[in-house]
């Protein structure tokens, strides 16, 4: 017996196929998996688009934008990632680079002032999964060099104090006018570590620290080496914190 009554997506692929007249019900089940097989394929192909790397970036009026090609030093390096080209971001805080792969596509309207960042193969898992992330790290540069990051530290314990010191007892300087941050933790030996270069070091309280640069990964970083001297533990809820870190604590062991 013909089936008489088929739902309208089954009678469009029925149409698609060429097929005017109705189907049997013997065929109705191949027919279902072959509208399913389509759907998927139709949701497979619009996630491929990365929802961060196809956002556009805004590029304030005081910033300048220049891109130029790099030096090829081996030809044959099979690394997709290796850069071809690089983006130089100059602002009033100052100047950052950004390398860029060669299957990065930039897109700038200096009218708009806004800037597209696309893949070559949005279908290749390496390429999509790369493309919200240089899609992030050419907006950190913007915003760097334009308004700047910032990293608070919180200084939680009995005894715990910063000072920043223009010397230091057990550090030897790296450039000339460098700053030490100088930690009081609970040791015994003190604990200085050496501001590197586009970093700025403050304590507006002897419980906080405050790290500004243009570079956020230079700033994040030296954040988390001060944390490595005191982690925060579980149960007296002590030690360095970043930013809105928080940490739950456990009930006391008894023994």
């Amino acid at each position: 017996m013909p089936c008489t009554s088929l739902h309208s997506p089954l009678r469009q692929l029925v149409r698609d196929a060429g097929r005017a007249r109705e189907i049997p019900s013997f065929l109705l089940p191949a027919a279902s998996q072959r509208w399913l097989s389509r759907q998927n394929a139709t949701l497979a192909a619009s996630a491929r688009q990365s929802r961060i790397g196809r956002t556009p970036i805004t590029v304030p009026p005081e910033v300048t934008l220049r891109f130029y090609d790099l030096p090829r030093g081996n030809t044959r390096s099979r690394k997709p990632d290796t850069p071809a080209t690089a983006l130089e971001v100059t602002g009033p805080l100052g100047q950052l680079t950004v390398p860029l792969p060669p299957y990065l596509k930039t897109e700038h309207d200096e009218v708009s002032k806004k800037m597209n960042v696309n893949v070559a193969d949005a279908a290749e898992a390496h390429q999509r999964a790369m493309w919200g992330t240089m899609r992030a790290l050419i907006q950190n540069t913007i915003s760097g060099v334009s308004e700047g990051h910032l990293c608070i530290l919180r200084l939680v314990g009995v005894g715990y104090r910063a000072t920043i010191e223009d010397t230091a007892l057990t550090k030897t300087p790296e450039y000339p006018g460098q700053k030490f941050v100088n930690l009081k933790l609970g040791y015994a030996h003190p604990v200085e570590m050496p501001v590197p270069m586009g970093v700025k070091a403050s304590v507006p309280q002897p419980t906080r620290i405050l790290l500004e640069g243009c570079d956020k990964q230079a700033v994040k970083q030296f954040a988390a080496e001060i944390r490595q001297w005191r982690k925060p533990e579980p149960y007296k809820g002590k030690g360095i914190f970043v930013n809105d870190e928080t940490i739950r604590l456990k009930a006391k062991k008894i023994k």
